[in-house]
């Protein structure tokens, strides 16, 4: 009863905002507990459900006098084309985050991170405990088989995109001294933040600067991460990031996206800043590992990243 809340909308980084917003006020001294939580219930509230009868139009005018204004969609085909990503570059990342997601599940890495719910389905109790989203029947040939799903030459398919599920993430966000008052052990501190802005016709290839900005605050540079968390919004966004960062290998190692990512495990706009996060720090603990970044894109161009130090 006297505990309050507020909402926060950053779009798809709406999650990562909160714990951004949470680490400032417990460094401020302004509070000391905060739970930073999104979620999302795609299957009930469409994406784009707020927006007017008049869709995109409802912007101001002068947004429309400087920039071409389009779906996220249309953003990842001209990503894929000005960085000349290829279709079955794409479909190739598609099947190895489906891939590494199934792995994931059937080694019990995320059962660390999910809390189990009981929900009723048919009069009965159901257990959901392992996302339904990895499809372990996918393949090189039915990712390939798709149709394009947003222009009729084009690239981008709902197989190489972002699945659309429901979702919810938290984290709880202390000072040092909250903590040993209420007997919580740290897993980690947040050791910067970045956001960035780019134009939003590419809109979605800002992860790079997001976390160029991350790293310059952390005074820590890219060879000091050991897991590197980049939401896969769509394959050709992951890609740019691939490409313009230069670390291609270091996700064939297995270092960027470990588990999968978006396009396997979902992608629930307001929760996947939380749950990344909570990834990210699940992977760090399995490898006893010190340093790791989460970065994701967000819509009408921006982007935002977090630093993490596991303790």
């Amino acid at each position: 009863e006297s505990v309050c809340g507020s909402t926060i909308d950053r779009q798809c980084g709406s999650s990562m905002q909160a714990a951004f917003n949470a680490t400032a006020a417990v460094q401020a001294g302004h509070l000391d507990v905060v739970v930073a939580a999104g979620v999302e219930s795609m299957s009930r509230v469409p994406m784009g459900s707020n927006l007017t009868a008049n869709g995109f139009e409802g912007f101001s005018p002068r947004l429309y006098e400087r920039w071409e204004v389009v779906p996220q969609g249309i953003s990842a085909e001209v990503i894929a084309d000005e960085w000349e990503l290829s279709r079955e570059a794409l479909d190739e990342y598609s099947y190895e985050s489906h891939r590494r997601a199934i792995a994931a599940i059937d080694e019990g890495r995320f059962e660390r991170e999910i809390v189990p719910v009981e929900v009723g389905a048919a009069g009965a109790a159901v257990l959901v405990a392992v996302d339904e989203s990895p499809r372990r029947d996918t393949s090189r040939e039915k990712l390939g088989s798709l149709k394009p799903a947003f222009k009729e030459d084009g690239r981008v398919t709902a197989g190489n995109s972002s699945a659309i599920v429901d979702g919810a993430a938290a984290m709880l966000v202390t000072s040092e001294e909250a903590a040993g008052r209420l007997g919580l052990e740290p897993r980690a501190r947040f050791l910067s933040f970045g956001l960035a802005g780019v134009d939003p016709y590419r809109m979605l290839h800002g992860n790079p600067l997001a976390c160029e900005r991350a790293l310059a605050k952390a005074g820590l540079g890219w060879d000091e991460m050991a897991v590197i968390e980049v939401n896969e919004a769509f394959a050709s966004v992951v890609l740019q990031f691939l490409k313009d960062t230069g670390l291609h290998e270091r996700w064939e190692a297995g270092d960027v996206n470990p588990n999968g990512s978006g396009i396997s495990l979902g992608h629930p706009l307001g929760a996947t800043g939380a749950r990344i996060t909570a990834t990210l720090l699940a992977e760090l603990e399995r490898r006893d590992a010190r340093h790791g970044i989460a970065s994701m894109c967000i819509g009408q161009g921006q982007a935002i990243a977090a630093v993490l130090e596991r303790l």
